[in-house]
């Protein structure tokens, strides 16, 4: 099903009409700008019509949407009104998934913005970089092979004592290969989390065992690891924006689903496919 308003023929030529408003109060969202059939059309109907739009649309001069999007709804509730009040099952389950999508999404909005202050902001920041280092840094290299058997020979050439620049050259796959496997410095969050993850249990100078991510199988080596410099506040205020609202909605949905009374009935022969079965909905 489409979401937000389909235009319909008629919209180009709406371009240059006036915008009647007759009411002796200043607009405002109850204000009623059309009827049809004695159903009442608002400026707040003509006000999420417009908010749902695709990006493209929200382009267009005021004059081209307001009168687009009144005949729109004019259309709309013409069309409906043929149903003469039966919803389709399918209608109903739509909007009762999106109003409880939207609901919940302004109560997490509601939680972030409470968890993103600025004194909760300069807490956290204080928090995290009180020694006045920034976060681990680490120097890395890698030889990257196509096969976990592939890595598993590596490793024990590199045991048996293989210099690890030079296997890379001839090995790796990696773009890294032909300077001998070396990635240069990163700090965390720049790498896939199972190539991260396996950096971070390495001691300066020890090579990983054959380690798996969605590039392929890798051996790595840590040249080295050390401590930045603490960011100064503006350059890390998103960041630590972004962590305490995350934190914060976790914390709050675990609170919510934890003390709700939750049941999940089991239901015998029920296969996952059903969704697939959009017959279900339709009447």
């Amino acid at each position: 099903m489409r979401k937000g308003l389909t235009f319909l023929r008629g919209m180009a030529i709406a371009a240059c009409a006036a915008l009647p408003l007759t009411a002796a109060a200043a607009p405002h969202a109850n204000t009623v700008v059309a009827s049809v059939n004695g159903e009442e059309i608002t400026i707040g109907h003509m006000v999420m019509a417009r908010e749902n739009l695709p990006a493209q649309y929200k382009q267009l001069p005021d004059e081209v949407l307001y009168n687009a999007i009144l005949d729109q709804l004019i259309q709309q509730t013409a069309l409906k009104q043929q149903l003469r009040g039966e919803v389709p099952r399918y209608v109903e389950l739509s909007v009762e998934n999106e109003e409880r999508a939207m609901l919940a999404a302004d109560v997490i909005e509601m939680v972030m913005d409470k968890a993103s202050g600025e004194e909760k902001l300069r807490a956290a920041y204080d928090e995290k970089y009180s020694t006045g280092e920034g976060g681990d840094e680490f120097h890395a290299a890698h030889i990257l092979v196509e096969s976990e058997e592939d890595a598993v020979d590596v490793k024990a050439e590199l045991d048996a004592g293989a210099d690890f620049a030079t296997l890379a050259k001839e090995r790796s796959t990696g773009p890294s290969g032909p300077n001998g496997g070396d990635l240069g410095w990163f700090t965390t969050g720049r790498m896939v989390p199972e190539f991260e993850q396996a950096v971070l249990k390495l001691r300066a100078g020890e090579v990983s065992a054959p380690v798996q991510t969605q590039f392929g199988w890798h051996i790595i080596l840590l040249n080295d690891r050390r401590k930045t410099e603490a960011p100064e506040f503006e350059e890390v205020r998103a960041e630590l924006a972004d962590e305490l609202r995350q934190k914060a909605v976790e914390e709050r949905v675990n609170e919510l689903t934890a003390a709700a009374k939750i049941e999940r009935p089991e239901i015998e022969d029920l296969d996952p496919a059903i969704l697939k079965d959009i017959s279900l909905v339709r009447n």
